[in-house]
């Protein structure tokens, strides 16, 4: 069996570690031979132990990028949806690898599925739910939405020849992430928006939305979202010309969604029974209050955005982890919390 040479990046991140992890014990991992790009000494030479070779650097450097990824045949991209600069280093690999070898490089690239949001501000649930099968609608999207300027980099790569482009797009990522790389003490093991919430809700001492908190998001767990790009993956190396790539290859991770509303009483109900709050009641925040507690992209929280996976079940993703998971998870998320920063 000939050796697949595999460049990760993300690598100690919560759904970039979740990806090695899974890819360590693939079926078919004796003829890998994979790469980590590691910012930390200390986590590389934990991630050794792996039988994973690291490299020490990030993102700021361009050059090391490029070279990286012209030595792979496929390259997960799993830190950086927005900053341009990193993503074209490594399309500029994967272009070098292309011009040496005469075979186009396999990248897949997570962006998000803020892409398709909205500015609802909180107020209404009315949004157009976009299918991952819907290209012409996707392809419709404003060059301005979020994620939208490193994906278009990628969709140019594929549609020159030198790459074929996988775009994941996970909604709303959940669940304590976990896996050889969180046994190490290496990967971060929460997401980002229900940790927001919940360290706004102690901050503030009381749990909040945004607007009345009718917006919707589509959730899906860490686990399930790694076995995408697994499921993609061996898809595509099992017979490539099924799978769509490029401007067909938008493949969205949805598993349900919620509300705002629900996450933030959730939130509230959490911070109660562990004595946190003496109220479970969530309220809205103010403006000022957002950009306090939440940060200046406090307004994503008052959006929706509603896709369905129809392209990613279609290739035989299978996700198990729904919405009474997700609502459940939230109290484990504010336990996690808790350790970290004990209250008094």
């Amino acid at each position: 069996m000939s050796t697949t040479k595999i460049l990760i990046t993300g690598a100690t991140g919560y759904i970039g570690g979740s990806v090695l992890g899974r890819l360590l014990v693939h079926p078919e991992s004796k003829s890998f031979e994979i790469v980590a790009l590691v910012r930390s000494a200390e986590k590389a030479a934990k991630i050794s132990t792996l039988g994973v070779k690291t490299v020490l650097g990030d993102y700021d450097n361009l050059a090391l990028l490029t070279e990286l990824a012209s030595n792979a045949d496929v390259v997960f991209e799993i830190v950086d949806c927005d900053r341009l600069p990193p993503n074209e280093a490594l399309i500029q690999g994967a272009k070098q690898r292309f011009e040496a070898t005469g075979k186009a490089p396999i990248l897949i690239h997570t962006s998000g599925s803020a892409l398709i949001m909205d500015d609802a501000h909180g107020l209404h649930s009315n949004h157009k739910v976009y299918s991952d099968l819907q290209s012409d609608e996707i392809e419709a999207l404003p060059d301005t939405a979020l994620h939208r300027n490193v994906d278009l980099a990628y969709l140019k790569a594929d549609k020159e020849g030198f790459a074929k482009a996988y775009i994941v797009t996970p909604g709303c990522v959940w669940g304590l992430a976990k896996g050889p790389l969180v046994d190490l003490g290496v990967q971060h093991t929460q997401s980002m928006l229900i940790p927001y919430l919940l360290k706004a809700a102690i901050a503030r001492k009381q749990a909040g939305y945004i607007g009345l908190g009718k917006n919707i998001w589509p959730l899906v767990s860490n686990a399930d979202t790694a076995d995408l790009y697994i499921i993609v993956f061996n898809a595509i190396r099992k017979n490539p010309d099924t799978v769509g790539h490029g401007r067909d290859g938008f493949y969205f991770a949805e598993n349900g969604e919620f509300t705002m509303y629900e996450a933030s009483q959730t939130v509230g109900k959490a911070l109660k029974e562990l004595g946190i709050l003496d109220s479970e009641e969530a309220t809205p925040f103010s403006e000022e209050e957002a950009l306090k507690y939440l940060g200046p992209y406090w307004f994503v929280f008052g959006t929706n955005s509603l896709s369905r996976g129809e392209r990613s079940r279609a290739v035989g993703w299978k996700p198990v982890d729904g919405k009474d998971d997700f609502l459940a998870s939230i109290k484990a998320d504010l336990v996690e919390i808790l350790k970290a920063s004990p209250q008094k």
